[in-house]
């Protein structure tokens, strides 16, 4: 139930800049800023820039490898 409540979070941010970090392989960190795009069953989208989207799946958040720098997810 904990990928519940983690969807319900990310789609009442949707449309809302934030602060990123994902801990990408070979521990790559990288910070970047985006707008929560899209919400769909599986997935998430975060609008970079103008041209660029990333994509990303709950459980990237679930398991602490993309952070929401700016949104409490303590009290899941």
């Amino acid at each position: 139930m904990m990928i519940e409540k983690i969807k319900n979070k990310v789609k009442n941010n949707v449309g809302i800049k934030h602060k990123f970090r994902f801990n990408g392989s070979r521990n790559q960190i990288e910070e970047f800023e985006g707008i929560i795009n899209n919400t769909y069953n599986a997935v998430f989208t975060i609008l970079v820039d103008e041209y660029s989207i990333k994509s990303f799946s709950y459980s990237d958040l679930l398991t602490k490898n993309l952070e929401i720098l700016d949104v409490d997810f303590s009290n899941l």
